[in-house]
């Protein structure tokens, strides 16, 4: 089973970037041959800075590895070390109905919070596409925002086995989390850095305790019971506490008694002593900054020579080179 994930480096990854996408990842990668990659092209929709989109790459890689990605059980990558796949999105977009792209809702969602519409936007689709394919990957994990994007690169690879022969492409599997597929930010809306609600995975204690501190509430009375139904403080308390002191806050809630203030504290300790570990990965990682490049250089010539095999393919099919 090939797993194939990538996470765009367009700013500091927060906590729903962890549980929505990268917990999920670091738990595939004991299960199958993992493939992970920095989506560095991508990035280029929305990042338009050389100095800072590689400074947020790096950020990345640290981060990542930080996390508990090993890459001695997966290849972990840079996109743009592998060109391979900007190839194979132009070959793909050639078969792309128009009326596929324009159905994708993250494209409307992005120009409708103000993104400047650009053809990389749109046609984000088809380079997704080609990531995947290119692997020949089965399983992808994605956020359920995502699924759209797994959908139309099943649609696109049956476009092609039609057009230039049947087997040219396998036909890939969205993984789901359902249970941490959207994690809620400060506002109560989904986490996104678009949104400018987010918590940053590895924030300084000082910020971290603000940023949990602003996170929206009603104005009910600290001694009333309290609504639970879409809690931003009750989402994220599940994601790093234990059972017993999730349940806790849950009785709290409905019991009255104790403040949002409370709760709030609550979370704080529980991101703060989840996270510790990581942290303290992090520091070692970035005392040997060497280990990064090694380990990016290394997975790239892997990555690379399975899309060689698969382009290589592809190219006579359609009757290049």
């Amino acid at each position: 089973m090939r797993i194939l994930s990538g996470l765009q480096p367009s700013g500091r990854l927060h906590i729903g970037n962890f549980f929505g996408m990268m917990e999920p990842a670091l738990k595939l990668q004991h299960e199958g041959d993992a493939y992970y990659f920095i989506a560095d092209y991508h990035s280029l929709t929305s990042v338009q800075d050389g100095k800072t989109l590689r400074g947020f790459v790096r950020e990345l890689a640290i981060d990542f590895l930080a996390c508990g990605l090993d890459p001695d059980k997966c290849v972990f990558f840079r996109q743009s070390d592998v060109p391979e796949h900007c190839e194979l999105s132009w070959i793909l977009s050639t078969v792309t109905p128009m009326g596929l792209l324009e159905r994708c809702h993250s494209y409307k969602d992005k120009i409708a919070n103000g993104i400047s519409p650009s053809h990389g936007l749109f046609a984000y689709p088809v380079l997704m596409a080609a990531d995947i394919l290119i692997y020949e990957s089965d399983i992808v994990p994605v956020g359920r925002d995502q699924k759209q994007h797994v959908e139309v690169t099943r649609d696109i690879a049956i476009k092609m086995n039609e057009t230039f022969g049947a087997g040219l492409f396998k036909l890939p599997q969205p993984r789901i989390q359902e249970t941490t597929a959207v994690v809620l930010g400060l506002d109560g809306r989904k986490m996104s850095k678009s949104y400018n609600n987010t918590i940053p995975l590895f924030e300084e204690p000082g910020p971290l305790k603000k940023k949990i501190m602003s996170i929206q509430t009603d104005s009910t009375p600290v001694e009333a019971p309290k609504s639970i139904e879409g809690s931003s403080i009750l989402a994220l308390y599940k994601l790093v506490a234990s059972q017993a002191d999730y349940d806790a806050m849950v009785a709290d809630h409905l019991n009255g008694g104790v403040g949002y203030g409370d709760f709030k504290k609550r979370l704080l300790q529980g991101v703060t002593d989840y996270f510790a570990p990581f942290r303290a990965r992090r520091n070692e990682i970035v005392a040997d900054q060497g280990y990064v490049d090694k380990v990016l250089a290394e997975g790239a010539e892997k990555a690379r020579a399975v899309a060689r095999k698969t382009l290589s393919r592809v190219r006579d099919a359609v009757g290049l080179g």
